[in-house]
């Protein structure tokens, strides 16, 4: 049955195979991005680029304006635009970790609102929010982009119980590490924010373990996103991808203690 599917970050990543995917099958797939010259690619297999700000509240409104005119409905929305921030706490501004939290929690609550409505109307439609392994467990230098991701999980849960009696899904994915996505610009961060601080041999540390980080294809986020749009009674949560079930295990039953010990020994 073809549905009509929004998906933001869509111009590259997780986002673009996803979407990828989802045309190949005979969805509908607007594909929502700053960049709307990076999905091309996209328009010539029968997706609709559309461009997005996901910070900017009349960017989000227009699209949301746009795809209820021409479809009448989104069955569909995949949460999947985010950033990843990497520096000490000490090092980042409270600005930009207030930008971080603006697109990875503020601009994908603003989409999902001016959404629901309309999933309400036709007591059905599904949510996929993507937040992260990051989103159940913590490291070093890393904690806006886990406190972002933290944020989102409660606030997805809180959602599905919301829309329940609308027969509105509410799906989380943690990816673990995935190519491309997983990492993306930790050298750069850590160099930038944490490379000339107190912080400095613990970024250095991180720079390399990251490195070496076996990462699974994008494909295997594309695939689980399938199943759960065809999924009449999807999980609430699917971990995909390398380390994704493993770490989310274990911070669960090793406390805290033997997981700081953990996480740490890593960074040599």
């Amino acid at each position: 049955m073809q549905k009509v599917v929004l998906i933001t970050g869509a111009s590259q990543g997780m986002g673009k195979e996803t979407a990828r995917l989802l045309i190949s099958k005979g969805h509908k797939v607007y594909a929502a991005a700053r960049s709307i010259d990076k999905m091309n690619e996209l328009a010539k297999i029968g997706g609709f680029p559309i461009q997005m700000d996901i910070a900017n509240e009349d960017d989000i409104q227009k699209v949301v304006d746009t795809i209820i005119q021409k479809e009448n409905k989104i069955d569909v929305l995949f949460n999947n635009a985010g950033l990843i921030l990497n520096g000490a706490i000490e090092d980042i501004g409270i600005e930009e970790a207030r930008y971080h939290f603006q697109v990875n929690l503020f601009g994908l609550a603003s989409l999902t609102q001016k959404v629901i409505p309309y999933m309400r109307k036709a007591q059905s439609g599904t949510i996929i929010n993507t937040t992260s392994v990051g989103g159940k467990m913590y490291s070093p230098l890393g904690a806006w982009y886990h406190a972002s991701k933290h944020a989102l999980e409660g606030w997805s849960d809180c959602l599905r119980l919301e829309l329940k009696p609308f027969n509105i899904k509410v799906v989380i994915l943690e990816p673990g590490a995935i190519e491309s996505e997983f990492g993306d610009g930790l050298e750069s961060q850590l160099t930038r924010n944490s490379g000339k601080s107190a912080y400095s041999s613990m970024a250095q540390s991180l720079i390399k373990s990251g490195g070496s980080l076996k990462r699974s294809p994008r494909s295997v986020i594309a695939k689980a996103v399938d199943k759960i749009v065809n999924n009449s009674n999807p999980k609430t949560r699917y971990a995909i991808g390398n380390l994704a079930k493993t770490l989310i295990w274990l911070r669960v039953y090793l406390g805290d203690t033997l997981f700081d010990k953990l996480i740490m020994s890593q960074i040599k």
